[in-house]
């Protein structure tokens, strides 16, 4: 006997809800239009009535993700009056559980063909996290760095994402448990941070 289909104005939701739980469950790569109809209960062409496009779904999907990374960061700082390294540290800490908790969704978030698409304004959810970490960068350098030009201060945030995806990724695949004998990445942000905004005044 056939599911009953939910109605067609659930159904967008629906089907994201799917597709997040599918992702999380078996990542990026399970996410096939045709799976997520079955889990939906639909027909394999009824996504298509609101996501023309394969890209279109997996774009819907991973807006899910940087919405929840965003409220995450946005809980972590707070009031935003602790010093911008504190901050730093915090951002980053929160960046490396998502991205360890949620390696799907993870993994989804920065496809390239996704962010450059355009669909469902992705670039305007995730480019504003990366605006963060440049101002806080740019706050945390010192003022009388030469260094502190907004632009540099863009290259060195993403000098910093870039390591901080690095030790996301080492960790997870357990390569850098491995290398360094650990089982707490806090060294190795602390490390980051270091290399890239200089030794933590007074340590």
């Amino acid at each position: 006997m056939d599911k009953p289909q939910p109605p067609d104005q659930d159904l967008r939701s629906r089907l994201v809800d799917v597709g997040v739980d599918l992702v999380t469950r078996e990542g990026a790569g399970a996410l096939t239009l045709r799976e997520i109809a079955r889990r939906a209960g639909v027909s394999h062409g009824a996504p298509r009535r609101h996501f023309p496009t394969h890209l279109e779904l997996l774009s819907a999907i991973a807006h899910r993700g940087f919405t929840e990374l965003a409220g995450r960061v946005t809980t972590t700082l707070g009031d935003g009056t602790a010093d911008p390294r504190t901050q730093l540290a915090e951002l980053g800490r929160a960046y490396l559980e998502f991205a360890l908790e949620n390696p799907g969704m993870y993994e989804l978030m920065f496809r390239h063909d996704l962010l450059e698409s355009g669909h469902l304004r992705l670039r305007d959810t995730s480019l504003p996290l990366f605006g963060l970490l440049v101002e806080l960068v740019g706050r945390a350098r010192s003022a009388d760095d030469a260094r502190d030009a907004a632009g540099d201060a863009r290259t060195v945030a993403g000098a910093l994402w870039a390591n901080l995806h690095g030790i996301a990724q080492l960790w997870r695949w357990g390569s850098l448990q491995l290398a360094t004998g650990t089982d707490d990445f806090t060294p190795l942000l602390r490390t980051a941070l270091d290399a890239h905004l200089g030794p933590e005044a007074g340590r």
